[in-house]
């Protein structure tokens, strides 16, 4: 009887389907792995220490660098978070608000995985359809926030400003649309028999292994498990829309594919409800002076309290001692921000939750005693970040 001899291969941390500077140590018997062991840390980013020099307005930029598919997610967790340690109540035009700009912030970053993902496993068309929808989501965007990747729109008491006369046109008009979009994603892979060979039965996960891996997201509920945040923890308004959380059946790659591309239509539904049922009013809480500026109207009457305000902005204020957790559904998965307050203007200690190194965790696991080939398939269907991941 021969010795077994097993090959060791590095894969990336250059190589294009790891998706960022992700290495992969393999173990191979031939073509087969039978051992993966990920290596992290080559962006270096120190966010979470970052954040402690920082003032809480000032930390709010680095979020936009975690998961840069999802900038104003990120937002929304982090100021989540500081507004519970504070005690704000967000008004409710703001809530509505954020969640459309949310809800848009998802398709986009799974236009850009479906496009992604399926460019890795050889269908290039893909690419271009998906591009060219996630280009009028950050168009529209941009017309509010100014920014196309980085926002920091989303902030401590509300949003930065009330939306342009012209941005529930552009969303009524891409939310009518937006449906025939995804229908044409379905054609071109649904039923490929090139694409369900790829990804049908491939790094297969169960409801169980998930729960054992702490994996959330779409790839938890492609194993048929019923978890989301927006629906087990309500936040910004989420109980006033009417949408269902996708599940499949399988867990693997492709059930994986179909929860996304239904968590699309689903965000559209729910952007819909949010543009149509906009409350009137503020959208910065009004009882937080500290926080948030005072009204035009009123500038005229106090310029002392603007000067006041932008004073306390530049030197940041203070929020009570304590220690909060606040979590969002991400495009990813859960997505949740640890604050500790010592009374000062900083967070004396900040820890991210981030579903990308989370759901990483699993990866070893979906891949053992698959081929080299369904290694690429597998990391585009947990559709990591690294920045988010080595933060």
């Amino acid at each position: 009887m021969p010795e077994k001899r097993l090959m060791t291969v590095n894969m990336g941390p250059q190589h294009p389907a790891t998706h960022g500077v992700l290495r992969l140590l393999l173990e191979l018997d031939g073509e087969v792995i039978v051992k993966a062991e990920p290596h992290i840390g080559y962006l270096h980013r120190g966010i979470e220490k970052l954040a402690e020099s920082f003032t809480y307005n000032q930390a709010l930029t680095l979020t936009d660098r975690l998961d840069y598919t999802s900038g104003l997610s990120n937002n929304l967790a982090y100021c989540l978070a500081v507004e519970k340690l504070l005690g704000i109540e967000v008004p409710k035009r703001a809530q509505y608000l954020r969640v459309l700009f949310a809800e848009l912030q998802r398709i986009a970053a799974h236009l850009l995985w479906v496009a992604t993902h399926a460019l890795d496993l050889g269908a290039m068309t893909v690419l271009f359809y998906a591009f060219r929808d996630r280009e009028t989501i950050l168009e529209t965007l941009e017309l509010v926030t100014g920014a196309r990747l980085t926002p920091s729109f989303i902030r401590v008491g509300g949003l930065a400003a009330d939306i342009p006369d012209t941005f529930l046109p552009r969303v009524r008009e891409f939310v009518a649309d937006f449906p025939k979009r995804v229908d044409e994603y379905e054609t071109l892979l649904t039923e490929n028999i090139i694409w369900k060979k790829r990804t049908q039965g491939i790094s297969a996960l169960s409801g169980e292994e998930c729960l054992d891996y702490g994996v959330t997201g779409p790839v938890l509920r492609a194993s048929g498990v019923y978890y989301d945040v927006r629906k087990a923890y309500p936040y910004s308004s989420y109980e006033d829309f009417d949408f269902e959380i996708p599940l499949g059946r399988k867990g693997d790659v492709y059930d994986r594919y179909l929860v996304r591309l239904q968590e699309m239509r689903q965000s559209n539904r729910i952007v819909g409800q949010a543009a149509e049922k906009l409350p009137p009013g503020p959208v910065a809480a009004v009882d937080a002076p500290q926080i948030v500026p005072p009204a035009k109207e009123e500038v005229g009457r106090d310029v002392a309290a603007l000067i006041r305000h932008f004073k306390i902005m530049e030197e940041g204020y203070r929020t009570p001692p304590g220690e909060v957790y606040a979590s969002v559904e991400s495009s990813k998965g859960e997505l949740g921000f640890y604050l500790i307050s010592d009374g000062t203007n900083k967070p004396f200690r900040m820890r991210i939750r981030p579903p990308s190194f989370v759901n990483l965790g699993a990866l070893p696991r979906m891949i053992k005693g698959h081929m080299v080939a369904d290694v690429v398939a597998a990391i585009g269907s947990i559709d990591i970040v690294l920045g988010e991941i080595d933060r």
